[in-house]
């Protein structure tokens, strides 16, 4: 397995345009696993997610982090602390809500690296456990998940009307 050097670091602005490539991409994917479940990437998913996360970075409960490599972003992770949910069951959690690496970083580590430093930041803020969501077909991100120590606990179900 080659290993690419990378800097881990916060996001900031300028990482926007990147931050929404990789965005996209994990649209496409998902929109590839079920296109009835997962909302379609369409023309604009780059900048429209690039939006979005744009909101999120001076949010104070959420942390966004990129692996760089000299200029090129090669993958981030999108976390936040969640408050007590009566509905979901849950006490507070951390949670994660997107991994992402581009094909030119992968087998190289950093998507456990992002989910540690992702998982260090929700820990310094006390929270109690770490949750994500993983994709019913994505079998190489459960398994990266599993390796990390996050254990199965719900399944999602959908019935389309």
């Amino acid at each position: 397995m080659t290993r690419i050097d990378a800097v881990i670091r916060r996001a900031t602005q300028t990482d926007l345009p990147a931050l929404g490539r990789l965005g996209a991409l994990l649209m496409q994917t998902h929109y590839q696993f079920d296109a009835d479940r997962f909302m379609p990437p369409g023309d604009h998913a780059a900048e429209g997610y690039a939006w979005f996360l744009g909101t999120q970075l001076a949010e104070p409960d959420v942390v966004i982090f990129v692996a760089e490599r000299g200029t090129e972003i090669l993958g981030y992770v999108y976390a936040g602390l969640e408050p007590l949910s009566w509905k979901e069951l849950r006490d507070e959690a951390g949670f994660i809500h997107d991994v992402v690496v581009g094909e030119q970083g992968r087998r190289a580590g950093l998507a456990g690296a992002l989910i540690a430093d992702a998982i260090a930041w929700l820990r310094s803020r006390g929270t109690p456990r770490v949750m994500l969501w993983t994709a019913e077909q994505n079998d190489a991100a459960q398994r990266l998940f599993a390796r990390l120590g996050f254990r199965r606990t719900m399944v999602e179900m959908t019935l389309e009307l």
